[in-house]
């Protein structure tokens, strides 16, 4: 069971993700969670670094597409300002939502990479999916409450993926060791 909740990275931060090294890898699309991954949960309205980043990959032909379990409201409103594709109530961890997205914009699994705060959403969503992971640290400490639970499961679930995996580690990017 725990294969199925490893990531292929940990990367500390999405801004870490270059377009040289998603080109490196073949990625031709980034998708992406939401809250706590692109933004802050407590604050729609990104930053300049966010900004910044989505120009670079926007500038290299890499495609980013949100994939949120949050309402069309909530991810239209945050996504509106950078003008970010997205599919909502993405019903994560299961694969419906990365799936939905790969026949929409017509990516190949072997061409996208899934980057997200949460290992039993975000990861669990993409292995099922066929689809490469990357777990990065989340933006803020603190979670919406609907989160909190995940966050205690996770603890145990990242205790034992060390175990079974001692080579799992944070990295500066995705070039720092091989995938796994």
């Amino acid at each position: 069971m725990v294969a199925g909740l490893k990531p292929t990275w940990m990367v500390t931060n999405v801004y870490d993700l270059t377009p040289k090294d998603l080109r490196a890898q073949g990625v031709r699309a980034v998708l992406t969670d939401l809250d706590n991954t692109l933004i802050a949960w407590n604050n729609p309205d990104g930053t300049p670094e966010l900004r910044h980043w989505l120009n670079l990959l926007e500038l290299a032909g890499i495609q980013v597409i949100v994939v949120s379990n949050n309402s069309r409201q909530r991810v239209d409103r945050a996504v509106a300002p950078f003008q970010l594709p997205y599919i909502h109530r993405a019903l994560k961890p299961f694969a419906w939502g990365l799936k939905r997205a790969l026949r929409r914009w017509h990516f190949r699994r072997d061409e996208v990479i899934m980057v997200g705060d949460q290992i039993m959403t975000d990861v669990w969503a993409a292995n099922r999916s066929g689809i490469r992971s990357v777990l990065v640290k989340p933006i803020l400490k603190s979670d919406a409450w609907i989160t909190k639970g995940n966050r205690l499961l996770e603890k145990i679930v990242m205790w034992r993926l060390r175990r079974v995996y001692p080579d799992l580690t944070w990295q500066e990017d995705l070039n720092e060791r091989k995938a796994h």
